[in-house]
């Protein structure tokens, strides 16, 4: 039996989990919450080495030290652009730890299972459940992570007979849960790893555009239920209940993202099969626009009275995030009304923008949710585009079949004046053009972003 100290330290560090997601809930308040969530983790991996009798003991150290300097690498070298991939790489390894764990344990229940009454047939779904969805998150978060580095296509992998082999899998998956219940044995928990990694690739790589942040966020949630499935299969409190909120968590973000981009869950998880997902050319266009100096865009700026900035992925692959906070005091201290417009799938990851702005220290009062802030648009002197450009394009409310149509936008067509800042004039993410690059209305400033916004910020303070 467990002693009533470890259940009370487990009690604490599950409790410790729940004020850490509280915590996580808001940016005053994240730092102090993850702080606590960590610590409470290093209790709870700490406690097992002082009531169990370990055996191998100097492997389980080795690996804890491997991976604790990996997590301090990639906490210390990781750049903020970098940091949607490291996310997805993470949630991966714990999917898959969580499948291999599983896996142990098939092997221990099976001569248990020989005894009336030793082993439960829910014990044994719940392991075969931490097989099968741990497998899938460790693939589908690998895929992710090599869509998002750049080592293979961004853009949607298809080919003729991926429903067929998807729904194939799936049915497999079916039956090997059902043989690992009724006649468990390793090679089935083998096997149905093995379909779980193939289930998990032919999930994701479909997948392209605005879609790849939602992804995320349900890998997220597919790891927390595996882990907490895994918890009930080794009688571990504080990992039940960890999952359990990872799990929770992760899907109500998933639900609120795909409500954010105007599309249901079903259709997102099961677009691909029926060739959902896709992106257009990725071509960049030949059209005229019309394209001005720092100094031009800093009187658009300099003599607004209201601006809202709407930041993306550009900026954080520039790292201009400082400047940028340093061009909107400015702009406050002549008397601008200045917001940032946060769109809730910006960037590469669920709250991209939210954490790269708070890096730079923007006070959290500037940062506009896109329900609240939508409505100002219409009001608004200039729009300022850094590195965005998908989260603006009115082709999601105007263009069927376009990738993005139905995803609700930031209202920037609606302002008096847009100003894009661009490296060029390569289209967004989901690969297609934005007509309000062509409009009369939208003014062009080429270039670099921290540079360009290191330009329009000293034109701004000549004024």
């Amino acid at each position: 039996m467990t002693p009533i100290w470890v259940q009370l330290t487990y009690l604490a560090c599950a409790v410790c989990f729940i004020l850490a997601l509280k915590g996580l809930s808001g940016p005053k308040t994240a730092r102090i919450g993850n702080l606590i969530g960590a610590a409470a983790a290093v209790v709870a991996v700490a406690v097992p080495f002082f009531y169990l009798d370990l055996d191998h003991l100097a492997l389980i150290l080795v690996a804890i030290a491997i991976g604790t300097a990996g997590g301090v690498f990639g906490a210390q070298r990781v750049q903020m652009t970098q940091m949607p991939q490291m996310v997805a790489l993470f949630n991966g390894v714990g999917g898959g730890a969580a499948a291999l764990v599983a896996l142990l344990e098939l092997h221990e229940l099976i001569p248990l299972t020989e005894i009336d009454g030793a082993v439960n047939w829910f014990t044994l779904a719940a392991t075969a459940f931490t097989i099968l969805v741990g497998s899938i998150s460790f693939a589908g978060s690998v895929v992710t992570f090599a869509k998002l580095q750049e080592l293979m296509t961004s853009r949607p992998v298809v080919f003729p007979g991926l429903p067929i082999l998807f729904g194939a899998s799936g049915i497999a998956a079916v039956v090997l849960g059902v043989v690992t219940v009724t006649g468990p044995a390793v090679w089935v928990g083998v096997v149905l790893a093995l379909v779980g990694l193939l289930i998990g690739l032919l999930l994701v790589l479909p997948v392209g555009g605005a879609d790849v942040p939602i992804v995320i966020s349900l890998l997220n949630a597919f790891t927390g239920l595996t882990v907490a499935a895994g918890g009930y299969v080794l009688d571990n409190v504080v990992l039940l209940v960890a999952g359990t909120l990872v799990g929770a968590s992760g899907t109500f973000l998933t639900m609120l993202m795909a409500k954010a981009m105007g599309r249901s869950v079903a259709n997102i998880l099961f677009g691909a099969l029926k060739g959902g997902s896709t992106l257009g050319s990725g071509e960049a266009s030949d059209r005229p626009v019309k394209s001005a100096g720092p100094e031009d865009v800093a009187i658009l700026l300099g003599y607004a009275d209201r601006v809202i900035v709407v930041p993306g992925y550009g900026l954080a692959v520039a790292q201009a995030q400082h400047t940028l906070r340093e061009l909107v005091e400015v702009l406050i201290a002549r008397g601008t009304k200045v917001d940032y417009a946060i769109h809730p799938v910006a960037g590469r990851m669920p709250g991209h923008m939210n954490v790269l702005l708070a890096e730079a220290q923007v006070p959290y009062e500037q940062l506009v949710e896109m329900d609240e802030i939508n409505g100002e648009f219409k009001h608004t002197d200039v729009v300022l585009v850094v590195g965005a450009n998908d989260v603006v394009n009115p082709a999601a409310k105007t263009t069927p079949g376009a990738p993005i149509y139905g995803m609700p936008i930031l209202n920037a067509d609606e302002a008096q004046q847009v100003v894009f800042m661009k490296r060029s004039m390569r289209p967004g993410f989901a690969g297609i053009e934005n007509e309000l690059l062509f409009d009369p209305r939208t003014t062009l400033l080429f270039g670099d972003a921290k540079d360009s916004l290191g330009k329009l910020l000293n034109a701004v303070k000549a004024l």
